[in-house]
């Protein structure tokens, strides 16, 4: 008898007991079931095997019809190839009897043809010689040559005819042997399906036997599954007891363990409360001898001391709290008495009025520097104004020598400071309006831009000027225009022009060409040409030929 009404006698068997009975018995029908199973998976496997075998077999099987049937058609077409030979040969055998029916009466004539020559010679010995046995005898003649010819193209055709009589007969016992192999083959052919057809009827005689096993070992299986079944529902019943026992066991055992924390948790709050008041205790004693010994009277003369009024509220503990904390702060802020202080006042005071010399002499070398900014800003001013004009006059005039006419002219945008304006080209080619460069065609825009890069090098010249490909947008009458100028330019000023071109007028107008030529592949070569010394040799080339 147990506390909460649960009764067990002594014959009754345990819980433990009736769990590890249960457990042995789902163990034996695992076991038993793992071991159909296996026979079930062997049937399988025995059933997959003689499928298998089945397939093969009937795989087998219908090869061999196959064969049969490939082995029958080869066999129609031996006794169709055999009777056509044997067609051939008649045919042969009656062609060579009419030969030989020819070759007898060629013979004949052949020899009646002899006797006739032999007649006639008798009579010509005998007549001698008149003309008409001679005529006769020429007759005689071309008779007998007509019928050795005769004869001798009867016997070609006869030894023709042996030869095709002699391979018809060859190919005859050919097929005749074909005929037998192949008679053979499907003989063998026929014994082989007998036997395919009796392992095809054991297998499907086994197929079925195993077809049967499955339903048997599925209906040992459900009987199995039922008793598994039926013992699972008996554990269950009996671990739901169990669950039902362990759950009132646990309330039980959770409201006992709720009790004793209760009585734990009074219990320290007691401790707890007494720890407190003796802290308390001990902590008014403490402060009782600190009043005593800062302020050398009793803690009940602090508030006479302080001047607080009787009958006043106390503040609060935290306000007091705080304004100590204020004060302690404000006096540790305060700090040490600074004994140095005149001497650090004195070398702050002298740091001061050599930083306000300082700040002084920066003022002065701003104003300094902002005047020399803008000196060279209003130089710089003037210096671009009269490079602008200088420019602009030469842009203008070169405009009007390369377009033949027209106006040009240079503007800045963007601000009156030329410093941080832009340069704006407004240009008026014979019959147009003015307009921007970016509106002018391709070779319009390139004598514009020449005209401006001709017009920078008259104001300021430079030892050297390359120009590549300019005169690929520019006609025949314009390169002759951009060279005309070129030279003119090189000849006012010391600039040397390096021009880049392939155009045969510009070619022809300068005074050296450097060129590449490859005569052998991959070896490039520099040529050079002075024009102006092979002008003088081709002058003096007609003198040399006069003198």
């Amino acid at each position: 008898w147990r506390w909460d009404g649960f009764v067990v006698t002594s014959e009754a068997p345990t819980a433990a007991a009736e769990r590890l009975a249960q457990r042995n018995r789902l163990g034996e029908l695992d076991d038993r079931l793992a071991a159909l199973g296996d026979t079930a998976d062997a049937a399988r496997m025995a059933q997959s095997t003689a499928q298998t075998e089945l397939a093969a077999a009937e795989e087998q099987g219908r090869r061999a019809r196959q064969a049969a049937r490939e082995a029958q058609a080869q066999l129609n077409r031996s006794r169709e190839s055999l009777a056509q030979m044997e067609r051939a040969a008649r045919e042969a055998e009656s062609r060579r009897a009419a030969l030989a029916d020819q070759i007898t009466q060629a013979g004949e004539v052949l020899a009646e043809a002899r006797e006739r020559v032999v007649e006639a010679e008798a009579e010509l010995s005998e007549v001698g010689s008149e003309t008409g046995l001679e005529d006769e005898l020429a007759a005689a003649n071309e008779a007998l040559q007509a019928a050795r010819a005769r004869v001798m193209l009867a016997a070609t055709e006869l030894s023709g005819i042996e030869r095709e009589r002699k391979l018809k007969a060859d190919r005859v016992s050919t097929t005749k042997a074909d005929r037998q192999r192949w008679a053979a083959r499907c003989e063998s052919a026929s014994r082989q399906m007998r036997t395919l057809e009796e392992r095809v009827g054991e297998a499907r005689d086994e197929a079925e036997t195993l077809d049967e096993l499955p339903a048997e070992i599925e209906a040992q299986r459900q009987r199995l599954l039922d008793g598994i079944a039926r013992s699972e529902q008996e554990r269950k019943d009996a671990a739901d007891k169990l669950v039902a026992a362990e759950t009132s066991l646990r309330e039980t055992q959770a409201a006992l363990r709720a009790a004793q924390a209760a009585v734990t948790t009074e219990r320290e709050g007691r401790a707890r409360v007494e720890a407190l008041l003796e802290g308390a205790k001990q902590r008014l004693a403490s402060e009782i001898i600190t009043i005593r010994e800062a302020l050398q009277c009793e803690p009940e003369q602090c508030l006479a001391l302080a001047d607080f009024p009787d009958g006043a509220a106390l503040p609060s503990l935290e306000d007091i709290g705080r304004q100590l904390q204020r004060l302690k702060a404000d006096r540790d802020r305060l700090g040490a008495v600074n004994l140095a202080a005149d001497q650090e006042l004195e070398s702050l005071n002298q740091q001061f009025e050599g930083m306000e010399n300082e700040r002084r002499d920066v003022e002065e070398a701003i104003a300094k520097l902002r005047g020399a900014i803008g000196q060279l800003n209003r130089e710089g001013k003037r210096r671009i104004d009269d490079a602008f004009k200088a420019v602009d006059a030469h842009f203008q005039s070169l405009f009007t020598t390369l377009f033949g006419g027209g106006e040009a002219r240079l503007e800045m945008i963007e601000g009156e400071d030329p410093l941080e304006g832009g340069l704006e080209i407004i240009a008026k080619p014979p019959g147009k309006k003015p307009a921007t460069l970016s509106l002018l065609s391709g070779g319009e825009q390139t004598l514009t831009a020449l005209s401006l890069i001709f017009a920078v090098f008259l104001t300021n010249p430079s030892p050297i000027c390359v120009l590549d490909e300019v005169d690929a947008p520019l006609d025949d009458s314009n390169v002759d225009r951009y060279t005309t100028l070129m030279e003119r330019m090189a000849a006012d000023t010391d600039t040397r022009f390096l021009v880049i071109t392939h155009h045969p007028m510009t070619m022809s107008r300068m005074n050296r060409l450097f060129g590449v030529t490859m005569s052998e592949k991959g070896v490039s070569q520099l040529v050079s040409v002075d024009l102006t010394t092979a002008e003088r040799i081709v002058e003096q080339e007609p003198e040399r030929a006069a003198g």
